[in-house]
């Protein structure tokens, strides 16, 4: 039961210390602690300030309690293994080199200590990339293009991701999914390696190609470019006739790229040339024929005749559709000319022929000339040797030059050194069969041609040969029946 009597009176015995004197002692103890604290906080924020953390890298170099001196000084003599992986694999181990640092590169790793410095020691792992002022080539081009090559070559083995896309076909639109694939994103790699240049291995995190999904804005624009596809029409014009060709017609499959640009099977569209052309050109076809006598004959386009280029014609057709254009006029004319050009595709009267031509009758040895369908100039001829089959072509022709005077030179049966000087030529087959005068000939017979006409020319007889060579024209149509 508490404290007896003689205890008590020990208590009162001991000496007792002033207030006063006790608040002095406590004073000069909380000084002290100050003291330590501020000697030591001036320590660590010493130490800080001159050291890196620890765990700390660079390059990936372990640079954690050392001063930017002994940091720079690990880093001249730190190697680069110069290996490179994605992912777990590696795709490159070339020989170990030297990162290249120099005394120059001192305010940069002091720099480098100033940014990762912290108020007490940081025990945080952090890895930082730091490039010599004096670049090693090696790495930043050499080894960088081997890595690109590299991946590029894996890539070929490795499934090519889908994109999905906005396709017609047999005039619907669809959407064909999207297939993932296993290439490597080469740029995105690159970008990666680029960060670790200086790594001493280099990890890659392995990035692959992503398709376009059908959800993709892309999607729907080119849906959108197929739509307005079908909506159009262009008015399509052959000499005095206008086609109107209509994408829902004439296109079945279609697709677009993804810079928009439109990719259209050509079939139906030269499907569509073939009839026209089959309606409508001349070439190769019977041109009926009215002679100067009324009668009608059938006549087959030879020189003379055009057709469209379907190949070329299809190409505008389809460049018309992909651009939006409303109409287009024909302009890619083929046929038998010197190098491959139609004739008569601007004329429509006298069922292609028109109204300005010669007129060369076999039979009646004779020609008539009509100028806008006027009769200008009619004179007997003599033509190609009906004994020897060296008979005048017939067929319909065009006037291809004239030259006055001229020397025609070839062969003839009998003769194969012909040579002859004329003064007027105009000639209309391309295996030289024309117009000529022929100063030498005496029989001017109607029945002359059967036993001894021309080597196939039509001779003209000289007192009207000027004003026959006067009257033809360059690309004129010639009748020979």
């Amino acid at each position: 039961m508490g404290n007896t009597v003689n205890e008590l009176v020990e208590e009162i015995d001991k000496p007792q210390i002033h207030p006063s004197k006790r608040f002095t002692n406590w004073k000069f103890i909380t000084a002290g602690i100050i003291v330590i604290a501020a000697l030591i906080f001036a320590a660590i924020s010493y130490y800080q300030t001159t050291h890196f953390n620890a765990n700390t890298k660079i390059n990936d170099t372990n640079v954690g309690g050392l001063t930017a001196d002994e940091a720079l000084k690990k880093l001249k003599t730190s190697v680069l293994k110069n290996a490179v992986y994605v992912g777990q694999q590696q795709i490159l181990d070339e020989k170990d080199t030297k990162m290249g640092f120099t005394d120059k590169d001192l305010p940069s790793v002091k720099k480098l200590l100033k940014s990762q410095r912290t108020l007490f020691p940081s025990s945080k792992a952090k890895s930082y990339s730091l490039m010599p002022i004096e670049l090693d080539q090696y790495r930043s081009q050499t080894m960088k293009k081997q890595v690109e090559e590299k991946l590029l070559a894996i890539n070929k083995s490795l499934k090519v991701p889908q994109d999905a896309q906005a396709i017609m076909v047999q005039g619907k639109i669809t959407v064909s999914k999207s297939i993932d694939g296993q290439q490597y994103d080469v740029a995105s790699l690159l970008k990666d390696y680029e960060k670790q240049e200086y790594n001493s291995e280099i990890r890659l995190n392995a990035v692959y190609v992503q398709p376009i999904k059908e959800d993709n804005p892309i999607i729907k624009d080119e849906e959108k470019k197929l739509q307005e596809l079908l909506q159009q029409t262009i008015d399509y014009k052959v000499q005095d006739k206008v086609y109107s060709l209509k994408a829902s017609d004439l296109i079945e499959k279609a697709s677009v790229s993804k810079d928009m640009k439109l990719t259209i099977d050509p079939s139906n569209i030269k499907s569509k040339i073939a009839e026209i052309n089959n309606s409508q050109s001349t070439l190769n076809k019977n041109f009926t024929f009215k002679t100067h006598s009324g009668s009608v004959v059938s006549v087959k386009g030879q020189g003379y005749g055009w057709a469209l280029d379907a190949a070329k014609e299809t190409t505008r057709i389809m460049e018309a559709f992909e651009k939006g254009e409303k109409s287009l006029s024909a302009s890619n004319i083929s046929g038998h000319g010197w190098k491959g050009e139609g004739y008569g595709y601007e004329t429509t009267t006298n069922n292609g022929i028109g109204d300005t031509y010669a007129e060369v009758s076999i039979q009646e040895q004779r020609i008539w000339l009509y100028k806008n369908g006027q009769l200008v100039l009619t004179t007997n001829v003599v033509t190609g040797k009906h004994s020897t089959n060296e008979d005048t072509s017939p067929g319909v022709w065009y006037i291809l030059y004239k030259r006055t005077p001229s020397v025609l030179k070839g062969s003839s049966v009998g003769n194969p050194n012909y040579s002859v000087k004329v003064d007027y030529w105009a000639p209309f087959t391309n295996d030289g069969q024309g117009f000529h005068d022929a100063s030498w000939r005496t029989n001017w017979a109607s029945n002359a041609y059967l036993t001894a006409g021309s080597g196939g020319c039509v001779n003209l007889p000289p007192s009207v040969a000027k004003s026959v060579y006067d009257n033809l024209s360059t690309y004129e149509p010639v009748v020979v029946y």
